[in-house]
C-alpha cells in the first residue's frame, strides 16, 4: 500500500476491504455494534471519526462520516482534536481503529466532553492489549504497540505514527487518572473480543487465509472461547457516556 498518510491509501484500503468477504463481514459485525448504540438515540446526530476506507454509512445512513485526510467519499475533513461542532451537539461519536492514532488524547477527550450531549456516547473499537493481541501486534503489525507509553504520540504522520496500546493505557492502565481528569465521561463498557477473524481475513496487508464460507464457523468458535477473551481478544469495544 502507498504512503499511509496520503488520501490514496484510504482509497486502496476501501478496495481491499470490499474485495475480501471475510473483512466485509467483520466490518459489518463491528458496525452493528455501533448501530445498536445509535438505535438508543432516534433521530440523533451521529459522527464517525476516521472513516477512512470504511462503509459505516451503509449501516447507519444518517451518520456524518469524517477523516483527517480530504477523502472524496466522506462528508467532512476534520481533526479529532479541533472538532467543528458546537457544544452539546452530538449524540454519538463512532471510531474504528482511530484513537491509537490521535496525537494528544487529553485534548481529544476534552473535545468529546464538549461536543457530546448529556447522555451521549463515544463508542470505539480498538486494538486489545491481551496476551494474544499483544503478541500479534508487536510481532506481525507495522504499527508501534507500547503498553508502557504515555498518552501522547510522537511524529507528524496522521496514520503512520501510532501506538496500538493507547486505548488500553487510557481506559485500563490509567483508569484512575482518566476518571479523575474527566469526571463527566463514564466508562460504560470495556470488552475484549474477536481473537481470530481479523487475522484470518488477512487485514489490509495479507491474503485471506480461509475460504469465506468458514466465517460463521470461526465466529462460532470465538463465541465458544469468549470466556477467555481477556487473554485472547485482539480488539476492545470501549463505550464512554457523558454523564
Amino acid at each position: 500500500m502507498e504512503n499511509l498518510d496520503s488520501p490514496g491509501a484510504a482509497k486502496i484500503a476501501a478496495q481491499i476491504i470490499r474485495q475480501k468477504d471475510f473483512l466485509v463481514r467483520l466490518y459489518r459485525d463491528f458496525y452493528q455494534e455501533f448501530k445498536s448504540v445509535s438505535d438508543e438515540f432516534p433521530g440523533g446526530v451521529f459522527v464517525e471519526i476516521g472513516s477512512g476506507g470504511g462503509f459505516l454509512k451503509k449501516v447507519i445512513p444518517s451518520v456524518i462520516t469524517s477523516d483527517i485526510l480530504p477523502l472524496a467519499h466522506i462528508d467532512m475533513s476534520l481533526s479529532a482534536v479541533r472538532l467543528p461542532f458546537k457544544n452539546n451537539r452530538i449524540d454519538c461519536f463512532f471510531m474504528f481503529d482511530v484513537l491509537h492514532h490521535i496525537k494528544d488524547a487529553v485534548i481529544f477527550l476534552k473535545e468529546m466532553d464538549r461536543c457530546l450531549k448529556k447522555g451521549g456516547k463515544v463508542v470505539m473499537i480498538e486494538p486489545a492489549n491481551t496476551l494474544w493481541g499483544r503478541f500479534i501486534y508487536q510481532n506481525f503489525h507495522h504499527e508501534t504497540f507500547d503498553p508502557n507509553a504515555g498518552w501522547t504520540i510522537d511524529g507528524s504522520g496522521p496514520l503512520s505514527d501510532a501506538n496500538g496500546a493507547l486505548p488500553w493505557i487510557i481506559f485500563f492502565r490509567d483508569r484512575t487518572k482518566f476518571e479523575k481528569d474527566f469526571p463527566g465521561l463514564q466508562i460504560r463498557q470495556f470488552k475484549a473480543h474477536t481473537p481470530f477473524r481479523y487475522l484470518i481475513s488477512g487485514g489490509l496487508s495479507f491474503k485471506q487465509l480461509l475460504p469465506s464460507f468458514t466465517y460463521h464457523l470461526i465466529k462460532g468458535l470465538e463465541i465458544l472461547l469468549s470466556p477467555f477473551n481477556l487473554w485472547l481478544g485482539m480488539f476492545l469495544t470501549i463505550e464512554i457516556k457523558k454523564v
